[in-house]
């Protein structure tokens, strides 16, 4: 019998031996594979055809190299697809999840090497990248045991004479999986593990920004033993071949992470019925927020709120849908919260992510960097913003993709820096209330309903937190603050598998709620059989 599920435990990296263990076991060991040139399903990279990834913190070193694969090659991928899935989808959810089970255990004896490679690939520090990986291992964990459940489902029918009424669950077919970037593991093996577990394909297209990580999770899956052509890695072009995917007749789903505009484009894609297609296609939807930290009046802890607001904010230099990106904050605390934020901002340290003390890292490409240097320029010149710190390139070395953590004080919270997801290390403060508002009344002020109206005024709806001791204001924010994930006197980043399941409302998402009891089930049909026994 399988123990009960529990979170993997992240290990604390200012201890001696964990940093050496890091190095060791996870730096050294992806040094020595840099620049290798990747076989996938048979094709080798070759001039044009070839996605280079980079490292972001030293863009002129090449982590590796994958082919680039083609309209042609996603349709007899997918029939493959589906030839594997006649056989695989025979199996019972208990031998399937024996799999993800087994990788489990690899992937815990390989964590160090696994996590080097988003230090390298994607820049995170080394922390952030043992959580991504650690995230991966509580989706096999736990998606082997929703499975198992699905051999034997508790499902509550109301009996009836003469006849015996059950529930069976199936399989949906061969789907899509597009991955993003900034999780490249844990989202990626997420969204592809709970696809496979219901006894599905899956044809995986990474994001072309972190190729290699996702090469690396097809070789855990070979070691776990999963045959060959349950999952079917297809790198390349969105535009040439993401389009072609989802739209593709003999596709049954399509699972992404990603930003608002190709979400919504996704949807548009699938919605429509090709000559062919005998089922409206199931999408399962990530994409993106604008998520808020809301300091009420009465909360008096402002140095931990400040500290929560920076790490939930800045956290893999803001590139997290979930991240704190504004920070609205009640007058009464407006001088002291900016003194504290600009003073705890100035001890971040910046620089090349394969250096442990470094915690800021570079942003993902140069499209997103030049992105986010204007999206500074726009709040300060357009939206009237105030600089309070950063807001400007940080290149110490010359050779790498790194932004100072900037912090901008606007009035407006229809600004555009306000409502926008920026996807970099920008904090946007925006201040409520009356700085003379009496916090001694018993009673809720009006400025409470101000901070929860601009908390709730995006198209987004994914995370957002509330800092406030007054238990009043709990309750009343418990139903009004619109977000797939609220979190009380706590940062907005951080959902763990099987504890904070995952997903938004609004422009964020379909609320899919990965990590949930109920997502390996949005993988399945149901079946209701009825057997009578009336003559």
């Amino acid at each position: 019998m399988l123990e009960k599920y529990r979170s993997f435990p992240y290990l604390d990296f200012s201890i001696p031996e964990n940093r050496e263990r890091y190095r060791k076991d996870g730096i050294d060991k992806v040094y020595e594979q840099l620049g290798r040139r990747w076989t996938i399903n048979g094709k080798t990279p070759i001039g044009d055809d070839a996605i280079i990834s980079r490292n972001p913190s030293k863009w002129d070193e090449v982590v590796g190299i994958v082919p680039k694969f083609t309209k042609s090659d996603i349709d007899s991928a997918i029939d493959n697809a589906w030839e594997v899935y006649q056989w695989w989808s025979s199996l019972k959810f208990e031998g399937r999840a024996e799999y993800l089970l087994h990788a489990a255990e690899i992937l815990k004896s390989r964590i160090m090497e696994y996590s080097a490679w988003l230090t390298f690939e994607v820049g995170k520090n080394w922390l952030e990248a043992y959580a991504d990986v650690a995230e991966l291992i509580d989706y096999l964990e736990y998606y082997a045991r929703s499975a198992i459940e699905l051999d034997n489902p508790n499902y509550p029918l109301s009996p009836i004479s003469g006849e015996h009424n059950t529930v069976r669950y199936y399989p949906l077919g061969v789907g899509a999986v597009i991955a993003p970037w900034n999780f490249p593991i844990a989202i990626l093996g997420g969204m592809t593990l709970a696809s496979i577990v219901a006894g599905n394909t899956v044809i995986l297209k990474p994001s072309s920004d972190a190729p290699i990580c996702a090469v690396k999770f097809m070789e855990l899956l070979e070691q776990a033993g999963i045959p060959s052509g349950v999952v079917t890695l297809m790198p390349g072009s969105g535009s040439e071949i993401g389009d072609y995917l989802v739209s593709h007749p003999d596709i049954r789903f399509v699972a992404f992470t990603g930003s608002k505009d190709v979400g919504l484009r996704i949807n548009e894609l699938a919605s429509k019925h090709n000559p062919g297609q005998k089922w409206i296609k199931r999408i399962y939807l990530e994409m993106g927020g604008k998520d808020f930290i809301l300091i009420s009046e009465r909360y008096k802890n402002l140095d931990k709120a400040v500290d929560i607001c920076v790490k939930s904010g800045f956290g893999y230099q803001g590139q997290k849908c979930s991240a704190g990106s504004r920070n609205i904050v009640h007058r009464s605390h407006l001088d002291e919260y900016l003194e504290k934020i600009k003073e705890k901002v100035s001890k971040i340290k910046i620089g090349d992510m394969t250096e442990p003390d470094n915690w800021l890292g570079p942003v993902i490409n140069e499209a997103s960097y030049k992105k986010i240097l204007d999206y500074i320029r726009i709040g300060i010149e357009e939206d009237g913003g105030e600089l309070i710190c950063g807001g400007h390139a940080y290149n110490s070395t010359g050779n790498g993709w790194f932004i100072e953590p900037t912090v901008i004080l606007v009035e407006n919270d229809r600004a555009r820096i306000a409502q926008e997801e920026i996807f970099g290390p920008v904090i946007t403060v925006i201040p409520y209330g009356d700085k003379n508002c009496d916090v001694t009344s018993g009673d809720i002020c009006s400025c409470f309903e101000e901070g929860i109206d601009i908390a709730n005024g995006t198209e987004y709806g994914l995370t957002g937190a509330i800092f406030t001791d007054d238990p009043i204001e709990i309750e009343i924010a418990k139903d009004a603050l619109y977000c797939g994930n609220l979190y009380i006197n706590r940062g907005c980043t951080g959902a763990l598998v099987g504890v904070q399941p995952f997903g938004g409302y609004n422009m964020s998402g379909t609320n899919t709620k990965a990590g949930g009891p109920d997502y390996v089930k949005k993988f399945v049909e149901e079946k209701v059989i009825s057997l009578s026994y009336k003559a």
